[in-house]
């Protein structure tokens, strides 16, 4: 990149005095840029063409001139990136931001939320992590779950105006009377993202490779076969009969890659880059359902956007901020929501614990005001006073039971987790107990092979589109429920899912499955913490923005006003 070395060799210039005039010669330049004094000539007479410094040689060899800078290399830096981002080359822009990682938050804001650039809108989110891998399958963040909505389709697909899943991929469905065939018929106009239709035989292929992983098999263990009985169809045959199959094709986990390339989708936004610093996606020109307004989406990563003044997506991960420096004093709230999703706490069985010793230590979080008093921002999160809308937590008549002298927590992310746990062991150790307390550095408990010596364990659930079928999907397919139910339970649960599947009504079934879950909080096994409040804030100009189930939003409803006449954004 030209464009970097003659930026670099401006740096080795400039470093000596910060931009002070200097007094020099030729030949102690060309030691500062490692060339001859020859290409030192021609690169300050590029650099004056250029309007960065001005050179004043004086004649006669080893006599010194005069050398002054017109700019700073930090001015000349946002004026590359701009140039290279309204040349669509991102890339660059990010080598650029590479060069000075102590300015990179300042060099990155004025560039950041809803720009035009080269005639086309695009959106730039500042996020505070590196992203995982975007494949189908399950995903622990909830910035990846929202992503893969936005880069992969389904046969089936939630909508926010709709309490049931919408035809995707497939157009419709129908269901035999007895509940064990289902047929989807797809769209004759689907389009991978290479522009390539999309076969009917590739779609079996990718759901055979999705029904192979352990997880998902768990989830789709009523499905006996999947078959395409003609084209434009696929068929599956259950053992039993399963009314959220619908729910579980709509479900981000379960949506379809190419089976030869699994970043490949037919979503609304096909993946153009993905690094650990920047993530880019581009509106798909053949996708079947609503076209995105939106030209691109891309997330810049950096640990140095963390930072509270700034006001970046930074500030929490559930509150999001969208704009440039000189906006953010502008910045209003536009969408806000208590999440349906909760940080919880759960009893191992056949443990340590017996049933009221685990309703003891239940009640006494929720009557000390433990959660109340975690120092935390006022607004992030709120108590949880119900499973889920309508799901009333049980109330318990207090029973005078000691606890046991020593107990074992497991924990994982969020971080408010942290501060939650050292509450507790202070509250238990003034009762005589002492807790003894390990992280699980992660957002799930894969990968934790100590959890079956915890006796107690605290973790975050989030909850998609579909509530109900959510903490359905939980009981089925987190590797919570071995570790937390001894395996008679674990039998017993599966055998009472399958039982409540049956129900062809919705409400039938989800009532069912309330009374599951009332009766696992009953028993103590699991209570909800607290919610986090979601809340997305940005400048005007950004609209269609409007909160989800996972506290993002749709891509593909966002749009920018085009900039005034003459004008450009960026």
């Amino acid at each position: 990149m030209r464009l970097l070395n003659r930026l670099n060799q401006f740096q080795r210039l400039w470093q000596p005095s910060s931009g002070a005039p200097q007094q020099t010669t030729v030949a102690e330049l060309a030691a500062r840029c490692f060339c001859s004094e020859r290409h030192t000539r021609s690169l300050l007479r590029q650099l004056e063409a250029a309007g960065w410094l001005s050179w004043q040689a004086q004649s006669g060899r080893g006599k010194r001139g005069t050398l002054r800078f017109l700019v700073t290399p930090q001015s000349v830096r946002a004026s590359m990136m701009e140039q290279v981002l309204n040349q669509g080359e991102h890339h660059n822009a990010l080598t650029l931001a590479q060069l000075a990682p102590e300015q990179l938050r300042h060099l990155l804001t004025p560039f950041l939320g809803g720009q035009w650039q080269n005639d086309t809108p695009t959106l730039r989110i500042p996020y505070y992590r590196p992203l995982e891998p975007l494949t189908p399958g399950f995903l622990p963040g909830r910035a990846e779950q929202h992503l893969a909505g936005q880069i992969f389709a389904g046969l089936t697909r939630f909508d926010a105006a709709s309490l049931r899943p919408q035809g995707d991929m497939a157009h419709h469905w129908d269901i035999s009377s007895d509940g064990l065939i289902w047929r989807f018929y797809l769209r004759p106009t689907l389009h991978w993202h290479d522009g390539k239709p999309v076969e009917t035989g590739q779609l079996l292929a990718s759901l055979n490779q999705l029904l192979a992983v352990p997880a998902l098999r768990q989830l789709f263990a009523s499905v006996k076969a999947v078959d395409s009985p003609h084209a434009q169809c696929l068929r599956f045959t259950l053992f039993r009969p399963d009314y959220w199959l619908a729910w579980r094709l709509a479900s981000y986990c379960s949506f379809l890659a190419h089976p030869q390339s699994n970043q490949t989708g037919c979503g609304p936004f096909r993946l153009t880059g993905f690094s650990p610093e920047l993530v880019r996606l581009e509106s798909h020109e053949f996708y079947h359902l609503q076209h995105p307004l939106l030209k691109a989406v891309e997330y810049w990563i950096t640990p140095l956007l963390f930072d509270r003044a700034l006001g970046t997506s930074c500030r929490h991960p559930v509150q999001i901020a969208l704009g440039q420096e000189e906006e953010l004093a502008n910045l209003r709230p536009i969408s806000n929501s208590v999440s349906l999703g909760f940080c919880y706490l759960g009893v191992r069985q056949g443990g340590r614990l017996s049933p009221a010793q685990a309703r003891r230590l239940i009640s006494l979080i929720r009557e000390s005001g433990m959660i109340e008093a975690l120092p935390l921002d006022e607004g992030l999160i709120t108590p949880s006073r119900e499973m889920l809308p309508g799901w009333a937590l049980p109330l318990w008549t207090p029973e005078a039971v000691t606890l046991p002298p020593r107990l074992t927590l497991f924990y994982h992310l969020p971080v408010e987790l942290h501060v939650m746990a050292q509450q507790l062991r202070e509250q238990l150790a003034i009762l005589g107990c002492e807790l003894t307390v390990h992280f699980h550095d992660a957002k799930n408990w894969d990968g934790c092979g100590e959890l079956d010596s915890a006796d107690i364990v605290m973790g975050d659930r989030l909850i998609g589109e579909a509530p109900e079928y959510t903490l359905e999907q939980w009981l089925r397919c987190d590797a919570l429920w071995p570790h937390l139910l001894t395996p008679s339970q674990q039998h017993h649960l599966h055998a009472t899912l399958d039982s409540v599947q049956r129900y062809p009504d919705d409400e039938t079934r989800n009532t069912a499955l309330k009374a599951v879950f009332y009766e696992l909080m009953s028993d103590g096994v699991i209570t909800p913490l607290f919610n986090y409040r979601y809340q997305i804030s940005a400048p005007p100009g950004i609209n269609g923005v409007e909160l989800n189930a996972r506290g993002w939003f749709d891509f593909t409803r966002a749009w920018l006003p085009p900039p005034a006449s003459g004008e450009e954004a960026g």
